[in-house]
């Protein structure tokens, strides 16, 4: 295939297909297995990868076995003296950012686009300094007790969520959080996840992000819902505790309905989640009790 005819909305969204399809969510399988313990994939600098390069690079790790968070290019790892090891493949991420071109008015107009490159995991280098090895630590059973510091996160949010029952949604018109007690769920994970999945949706409220349409149809709420789920394991791994609710069927379903009618959808979810995941996070940041990432 010639380098103009790669699509690269395209192969992303063909990749992400593929793992659900195969009953692998790529947001969450590589946590499922202890193999990263939840911890965000980072630039050879140290920088966060964001967006739809968080999901690519998790899916990579777990489809690989790559524990390591530290990922690089070539020429990076060049620059560490370092070297890609024979027969190892890359990845792909996505660059984004705009061109100049003048219109038929003769005026400069920028012109976004994204552009495909190759890094590999630091599992893949020899010759790195140790600390790009290092390994996560596995995280221990918390049980059903709450935790402090998650408690005092989402204190620091601003959302209202109140307890009790068995249901856990946000609710729009009342603009409100419902959760169940933290004693119902399996664990304190569970319990995390879930109130970040309904605080994504919370960021949605038109005195937040403005994201939800009068009259949404069942594809809207589809998008939503992938929206909610990226966004909580976004949140999950920021606060430093793993994510592992269990996803419904009949969600899976509306998902792959959505990213097989618009080869897109995921990039705008996976944006949509971040921007969510930027503003609980500098609530919280406001709010005193944001832990560092």
């Amino acid at each position: 295939m010639a380098k103009s005819d790669f699509d690269i909305y395209q192969h992303v969204t063909n990749q992400i297909i593929e793992a659900m399809e195969a009953g692998v969510s790529p947001w969450r399988k590589p946590w499922s297995g202890g193999e990263q313990g939840g911890t965000f994939p980072l630039r050879a600098n140290g920088e966060p990868y964001r967006g739809i390069n968080v999901l690519m690079l998790w899916l990579a790790a777990h489809a690989n076995g790559f524990a390591s968070a530290h990922w690089f290019t070539f020429k990076q790892a060049k620059d560490f003296d370092a070297h890609v090891r024979k027969g190892q493949k890359s990845s792909t991420v996505v660059k984004y950012g705009t061109i100049e071109r003048e219109n038929d008015d003769g005026e400069a107009v920028a012109i976004p686009y994204a552009r495909a490159y190759r890094v590999f995991n630091a599992d893949q280098i020899e010759g790195l300094p140790e600390e790009f090895y290092n390994r996560p630590e596995v995280q221990e059973d918390l049980g059903t007790r709450p935790l402090p510091e998650v408690d005092a996160f989402f204190q620091a949010v601003g959302a209202n969520v109140t307890h009790g029952g068995a249901r856990a949604c946000y609710i729009p018109s009342e603009d409100r959080i419902q959760m169940p007690p933290v004693s119902a769920f399996i664990s304190a994970q569970h319990y995390t996840a879930t109130l970040c999945h309904e605080v994504t949706h919370w960021t949605g409220h038109r005195s937040r992000l403005d994201r939800f349409k009068v009259g949404s149809t069942k594809a809207d709420y589809a998008r939503e819902e992938l929206i909610a789920e990226i966004g909580s394991c976004f949140l999950g791994a920021r606060i430093g505790v793993e994510p592992t609710i269990d996803e419904a069927a009949s969600y899976l379903e509306s998902w792959l309905g959505v990213l097989k009618e618009d080869k897109r959808a995921i990039f705008k979810a996976a944006s949509a989640a971040q921007k969510a995941a930027d503003f609980v996070l500098e609530a919280a940041a406001v709010g005193g009790a944001l832990r560092a990432a």
